[in-house]
């Protein structure tokens, strides 16, 4: 859990979950209910120290070729994740860029992302939110390149794929884009999908903006892990720590 967040999970934080599907089964095929990937309802830390492991064996650095994702515990900061594995402060520091570099060129793949394990509950939730007749939406800021692997992984955690209406998979065109900026594009296709009744993701600029694009949706946190920009979350968007309920 995002301890910068902990503070704003109320105790009865499940009634949330409960009250969404809810709305949901009122509403129907009428309610839509978002949900973002990349830890919010995946969390993609196997994929990251696989990524380190691949890079301490091919520069001959023992300790990262045994890095494991519980060695991310700050968020998505390789270098704080390589002295976790092992590494000094000084070498972490030195090889910091061309892992970076290294990283990059692999993280936005599909090979990649099939990596991914599923958060705490989110299958058997996603499930339930099918169930209520609404419409599932995953908006996410991976591009169309990783889509195989998205859905593979989907599937292999027992997640609901895209199927039609019914379930939607909308991801940005290309890798240039950046998230911000897809997200709120996508807000206007949500718009012509129905009632957004819901909208959970980790990353705080984009639960805002869910929450002030859609003011009677609720809006959920995942309080997982995010980028690191320093944003304040809105007074009425609610924090979880899980899917499990």
């Amino acid at each position: 859990m995002d301890s910068e967040f902990a503070h704003r999970i109320a105790v009865d934080w499940h009634t949330t979950l409960e009250h969404v599907l809810a709305q949901a089964s009122q509403h129907g095929g009428k309610g839509v209910l978002v949900f973002d990937l990349d830890s919010t309802v995946f969390d993609n830390r196997p994929r990251q120290a696989r990524i380190v492991r691949e890079y301490g064996a091919q520069k001959g650095l023992a300790a990262l070729t045994k890095c494991q994702a519980f060695h991310f515990t700050n968020g998505w900061d390789l270098k704080h994740a390589c002295v976790k594995a092992g590494l000094s402060d000084a070498d972490a520091e030195s090889i910091h860029r061309d892992l970076k570099n290294f990283w990059g060129a692999r993280f936005f793949t599909s090979p990649y992302c099939r990596d991914d394990i599923e958060i705490v509950g989110a299958p058997r939730y996603l499930n339930a939110c099918v169930k209520t007749g609404a419409k599932l939406v995953y908006v996410t800021g991976r591009h169309e390149e990783m889509r195989a692997g998205s859905i593979e992984a989907m599937a292999r955690c027992g997640m609901p794929v895209p199927n039609g209406p019914g379930v939607v998979l909308m991801m940005k065109p290309t890798l240039r884009e950046t998230d911000d900026a897809y997200k709120r594009v996508a807000h206007q296709l949500l718009e012509e999908m129905g009632t957004v009744l819901a909208a959970f993701d980790n990353e705080p600029t984009h639960v805002n903006d869910y929450a002030s694009r859609f003011p009677s949706c609720v809006p959920v946190h995942l309080a997982t892990d995010h980028s690191g920009r320093p944003v304040t979350l809105a007074d009425r968007v609610i924090s979880i720590p899980h899917f499990a309920w």
